[in-house]
């Protein structure tokens, strides 16, 4: 003898047990759609409608998953859509991790590179940055870009300085070749002033010996030694 018969599920009357917030539908958006038959899903592509619609899969998602897919009672609805969440969480937890990391590498990267502590150690060597500034003046983390396809690189950089006296920002520009970095431009452009200092060109008048002696400053700069794991730079022709 057997059981009584179950009633097929209609889809048209959405349980109210179901009738919730979809994270799966609201983290995956279109996979979660294709998933679930809902295609309507793929709006997400869609400019600025793309926003919008990914919460609406939030707020609708139930309704139109029930609505469009076969499911055998409520309880394996809830347990699919919650598989779905799980994934959701884990692909979006995973992908934060991957872009934080790639994103401290690269300021890792940018504040430990040569054009950046070459140029950190001219400011700081300039009597002129030193006057304005003054001592002693640190620097903030660098934002730009350094490309090194072969032996020879470029790097566009730019980074805070602050003193006792004032605080600006650095501009630099650096060339490698040969396996060597020197400086093309450093200037400094300090807050609440106008004009922009250029590190790299020696005053006519009021010239001392640390600007005289400074890499950058108009001087064969061979065999010089740089702090900060720079060592032995040979052969950098410093721009006036």
């Amino acid at each position: 003898m057997s059981g009584p018969r179950v009633p097929p599920l209609d889809p048209r009357v959405v349980p109210p047990e179901i009738d919730r917030w979809n994270w799966g539908a609201f983290l995956l958006s279109w996979i979660w759609g294709v998933g679930n038959n809902t295609f309507i899903a793929f709006l997400t592509f869609v400019p600025f409608v793309g926003v919008v619609m990914s919460f609406m899969l939030g707020f609708k998602g139930s309704q139109w998953a029930w609505r469009n897919k076969r499911w055998d009672s409520v309880e394996h609805f809830k347990r699919v859509q919650r598989s779905w969440a799980r994934w959701g969480a884990v692909l979006w937890i995973g992908s934060i991790v991957l872009v934080g990391s790639a994103l401290g590498w690269s300021l890792y990267s940018l504040g430990h590179s040569k054009p950046y502590e070459l140029g950190a150690f001219e400011l700081r060597l300039s009597a002129r940055a030193v006057d304005i500034l003054g001592q002693p003046i640190s620097t903030g983390f660098p934002v730009g870009s350094i490309s090194i396809p072969s032996a020879e690189g470029r790097a566009i950089l730019s980074f805070s300085a602050t003193g006792p006296k004032a605080n600006g920002r650095v501009f630099l520009e650096a060339l490698q070749k040969s396996g060597v970095w020197s400086l093309s431009r450093l200037t400094l452009k300090v807050n609440g002033r106008d004009g922009v200092l250029d590190l790299l060109v020696v005053p006519t008048s009021g010239k001392n010996a640390l600007d005289r002696a400074r890499p950058g400053a108009g001087v064969k700069c061979g065999g010089s030694f740089f702090p900060g794991g720079l060592g032995a730079v040979p052969g950098i022709n410093c721009d006036k």
